[in-house]
């Protein structure tokens, strides 16, 4: 039997939102590294499918949606009940991130979360304009909230796998390439640090790379939407705008691409949905096509690597997620375009059915003396399922991440708002290590034209940029 090492001790109440897949995961993570008393800890769902997981830890489980006319009203008595100050772990889709964000100062609480999310209705308002409806605009008014709160409590926004751990895995990877370049270097100790030693590096791009090669050994049925993690999560970012980090690099703009016309503008959103948006991108051993689904490292990791000179961006990479999910996803995403983008009448999430496979999730850095470096984690199912049971390697990885930034909350408790491009990597990596399989960082000589072919001539948009690979006219894939 293992006897898994305790890492920190809290206090206080805890208050996890949301028991997804992530959730299922992320407790018996908290559970073994973290020494508290079960009898403080809620567990808020709307759902009680899971519930006897709960409730067998000793721990209360409360059947409730969480909305924006109750939030307050649930949340305040259980975050103050004391003794200790309090801990959310927000887990959930369609709860206003922002609004617990401040729940939580008002309440002497710490928080984390795992997206950035808003209030159900707020991506699909058509009565809003485009740009005020995208991932952009939240990350815009989470930056004002961070500035109108202040120093306090601290407040880890974004900390799952992706976002969050692929934040860790870019610091790692630019030191591996330094290392591998023969370039001197001290390990920087700012956000402009890190932007100044990449762009010394010649990096262009980065693609957060994700290929989920899970299957189960039934068939997929019809009707039924499959994925091996919150199909509303997935659902709900991919039908949202392609958005991506926009670098200075950059020649050609994408037809109909809009700049934000407030904030730092280091973004461009295409008016199309991200799950319609293909790529090509690189994964260990395998070149796959993913999709650019809009998450919040293509804000953060881009924001957080610009390089200005009086006020000028002069340096920026090119930052967006290329996903490539497991093949009943892709089956099921073909079948909800069939369904002019209404959500089948069934959902599954691939747990115990799951014969094979691994997801790899990782930081492909392009554009430097090497082509192209991957840095992350590839976990099998196998693997997975000796950490935390009845869970899937996609899901052990975002818990992962959750873990590891609750821990460096709790060790760091008065940071204010914070997001992954500012906690230290190797700390927090070190915590999240035994969730993540194999971790990975070599080079490979990838680019976007190695076995880019045009089968039909007279398509001038299939050309690409033949002067320079890391254009981003060369990553987007037209079938």
């Amino acid at each position: 039997m293992n006897k898994w090492p305790v890492h920190a001790t809290w206090n206080g109440p805890i208050v996890m939102i949301g028991f997804g897949s992530i959730g299922r995961g992320s407790l018996p993570l908290i559970l073994r590294h973290i020494a508290f008393d079960k009898s403080k800890m809620t567990v808020i769902d709307p759902s009680s499918t899971w519930s006897h997981l709960v409730e067998k830890e000793g721990i209360a489980f409360l059947k409730q949606e969480i909305t924006k006319q109750n939030y307050k009203s649930i949340l305040t008595p259980l975050l103050t009940a004391g003794p200790g100050q309090a801990l959310i772990v927000n887990l959930t889709v369609d709860v206003g991130s922002i609004d617990i964000i401040k729940l939580a100062r008002e309440t002497n609480s710490l928080c984390i979360d795992t997206v950035n999310e808003p209030w159900p209705g707020f991506y699909f308002n058509t009565k809003l304009d485009n740009a005020d409806r995208t991932n952009y605009k939240v990350r815009e008014d989470l930056l004002e909230v961070k500035r109108k709160l202040g120093p306090g409590p601290t407040a880890v926004s974004c900390c799952g796998a992706n976002p969050g751990m692929v934040s860790w895995f870019v610091k790692q990877a630019l030191l591996n390439l330094a290392r591998d370049m023969n370039v001197a270097i001290k390990e920087p100790a700012t956000r402009e640090g890190w932007a100044k030693l990449m762009k010394r590096l010649g990096v262009k791009g980065i693609h957060i790379a994700e290929r989920d090669t899970q299957r189960s050994k039934n068939p997929k049925p019809l009707d039924v939407f499959i994925n091996t993690w919150s199909v509303d999560g997935f659902i709900s970012e991919g039908l949202q705008p392609a958005e991506l980090g926009w670098g200075t690099h950059e020649k050609w703009l994408p037809p109909f691409a809009t700049r934000p016309a407030t904030g730092p503008a280091n973004q461009i959103i295409l008016p199309q949905m991200g799950l319609n948006t293909w790529v090509r991108s690189w994964v260990p051993h395998q070149e796959i096509v993913g999709m650019i689904v809009t998450h919040g490292e293509s804000f953060g990791l881009s924001h957080a690597l610009t390089v200005r000179e009086a006020g000028q961006a002069i340096y920026r990479p090119t930052v967006h997620y290329a996903y490539m999910p497991c093949n009943d996803s892709i089956v099921s995403l073909h079948e909800l375009r069939c369904r002019n983008y209404e959500l089948h009448p069934r959902t599954r999430i691939l747990r115990d059915e799951i014969t094979e496979g691994m997801d790899l999730v990782g930081a492909l850095i392009m554009g430097h003396r090497f082509q192209s470096w991957w840095t992350g984690s590839k976990l099998s199912i196998a693997a997975a399922r000796r950490k935390v049971r009845h869970s899937n390697a996609t899901a052990v990885q975002v818990a992962a991440g959750v873990l590891a930034g609750v821990l460096w909350a709790i060790r760091n408790p008065q940071r204010g708002v914070c997001f992954p491009e500012d906690l230290p990597h190797e700390e927090i990596l070190r915590d999240a290590r035994p969730y993540l399989g194999r971790l990975v960082s070599e080079p490979s000589d990838w680019t976007p034209l190695r076995r880019h072919r045009v089968y039909f001539d007279e398509n001038p948009m299939a050309q690409g940029d033949q002067s320079d690979p890391w254009q981003f006219t060369n990553f987007l894939f037209r079938p």
